[in-house]
């Protein structure tokens, strides 16, 4: 039996030299907000970026994936890291560290320099989010304070994909795409030079930096999203495909191994003993497979089918920020009085409901018609589930592992979007191919010599014909991620159990032994 430790508590003094808890707030969820949204605010820019860069239509992929995979690859390094050096320090560190990619890409040059820009921008955001996550834990007194606090974390986690949306568009079409990583620049120097004055550096604990279980762990994931996005391209027989997904089961099992051998692994996996912990990665790796492929494929659709320009196209994306704040808000006040697991039944159940509205798009639906209903009815259920995910993963997590709990929580967030994503990717290819063997007849039959010669030099078709294609991929894509959010739901509903002193901490009754 493990020696009972103390709870999660929060710092006795005032953070920083002065200021308070509401500034420290703000710091921390600006620094989350600035992450969160680099994930899609370049989605906007991406045609431009081509243009400009001289990407190929496969290469432009990897200006989204080489964040994504390296920032949900080394977030449990970089929560680890916060542990043993000390959080504040690590955390403005990787702020800095962000700000300096975000400079180098927006003044790249060729498709190489971004590139690693963007990989480089994964890094710090995998050192400064978890790092900032861990900072509210030992800032925030457990109960009422820290779960509000909690609940705009995650609204502003959640929200900050579709703020993105609207913030690439604005840049991209009144100034320039370089704008889309330049914005990040004075932005994090400011957080940079507010951290000191609000926030209070943490405890630190000795330990060592597990290097190989980051590089498995990183170098597996990226081996496994690029197997699905080339089986998508060429096909599951294809000899890299395979390739692919036999580097990853070796370099994810060597991972697995090696974390425990380790004395002091990135990511403990007496973590996952903890039924209610481990059900909520489970929920959270599916949840972000479901959240990505909403955003994805609906940008592409509203851009694409229903005609939007890129301003118009982040504008619609707004109401989902608001309604996930009301569902983050809502479940951070009941949540002393019922607990997490209705919130996370209720909130997976919604979000399927709202995939599955979805699915019925067609090429004559109209936004307000078929897009923002489901849209909000996706957004309410994930603003309900983040609030209470977040609560559960770090509930019972002594101080000195709170680091790689919430690295953990996030990177799961982020590998499961990617790994999401591309399955989602594949369903649809595999959708758009099917139609598109439909409509290429019906198209040469009405088509005028002209129209034939332009098809046969580009293999793209022309509207409304190019339409109907999208739309089926679009479709199929939102049957998988409803399926994603229904996995979610029988996790929550099966997995999840709370205990009676799980609502008294809740409620602020006093601390509890951390496992």
């Amino acid at each position: 039996m493990t020696t009972p430790q103390p709870a999660t508590t929060a710092q006795d003094s005032a953070p920083g030299k002065g200021g308070g808890h509401g500034m420290a707030l703000l710091v921390l969820a600006s620094c989350q907000l600035m992450v969160v949204l680099d994930i899609t605010i370049v989605n906007i820019a991406l045609p431009h970026i081509q243009s400009d860069l001289g990407f190929s239509t496969t290469t432009l992929s990897w200006v989204v994936s080489a964040y994504t995979l390296t920032f949900g690859g080394l977030l449990l390094l970089g929560g680890r890291a916060g542990d043993i050096l000390g959080r504040r320090r690590v955390f403005i560190f990787g702020v800095l560290l962000f700000v300096l990619a975000s400079l180098l890409g927006g003044l790249a040059q060729n498709s190489g320099q971004l590139l690693g820009a963007r990989a480089l921008q994964g890094v710090g955001g995998a050192i400064a989010s978890p790092t900032s996550l861990a900072l509210i834990t030992t800032t925030f007194k457990e109960g009422p304070e820290r779960n509000r606090a909690f609940g705009v974390f995650a609204a502003v986690s959640a929200g900050g994909g579709a703020i993105g949306l609207l913030a690439g568009g604005v840049l991209v079409e009144w100034l320039d795409w370089r704008w889309v990583l330049f914005v990040n620049v004075p932005i994090g120097l400011l957080i940079a030079a507010a951290t000191p004055r609000f926030i209070k550096e943490s405890e630190r604990h000795p330990g060592n930096f597990d290097v190989l279980g980051a590089l498995t762990s990183t170098l597996g994931m990226a081996s496994l999203v690029y197997g699905f996005i080339r089986a998508g391209q060429d096909g599951w027989r294809d000899p890299l495909t395979l390739a692919s997904f036999a580097a990853a089961v070796i370099l994810l099992s060597l991972f697995i191994t090696v974390e425990r051998r380790s004395k002091q692994p990135i990511t403990p996996l007496h973590m996952f003993a903890d039924r209610n912990r481990a059900g909520t990665y489970g929920i959270m790796l599916c949840l972000a497979a479901a959240m990505f492929g909403m955003f994805f494929f609906l940008t592409l659709f509203v851009q694409n089918v229903l005609g939007f320009s890129p301003i118009q196209a982040g504008v619609a994306f707004l109401p989902v920020s608001a309604v996930i704040a009301i569902g983050a808000g809502l479940a951070s006040q009941l949540l002393p009085r019922y607990g997490p697991k209705p919130f996370m039944v209720t909130g997976a159940l919604l979000a399927a409901a709202g995939l599955g509205w979805l699915t019925m798009t067609d090429v004559d639906s109209t936004y307000a018609g078929s897009i923002l209903g489901p849209m909000l009815v996706f957004s309410l259920g994930m603003g309900m589930l983040f609030v209470s995910l977040t609560l559960m993963a770090l509930s019972r997590v002594p101080v000195h592992e709170s680091g790689a709990a919430s690295g953990l929580l996030n990177a799961t967030q982020q590998v499961g979007g990617s790994l999401g994503l591309s399955i989602l990717v594949t369903v649809s290819g595999a959708a758009t191919t099917r139609e598109l063997n439909q409509q290429i007849p019906a198209f040469l039959a009405q088509a005028s010599p002209a129209e034939r010669l332009r098809f046969e030099r580009s293999g793209q078709l022309p509207p409304p014909w190019s339409y109907e294609v999208l739309t089926a991929g679009v479709s199929a894509a939102f049957v998988a991620a409803a399926i994603f959010a229904v996995v979610a739901a029988v996790i929550a509903l099966f997995a999840i159990k709370v205990r009676a002193d799980d609502l008294e901490r809740l409620k602020g009754g006093g601390g509890m032994p951390a496992p």
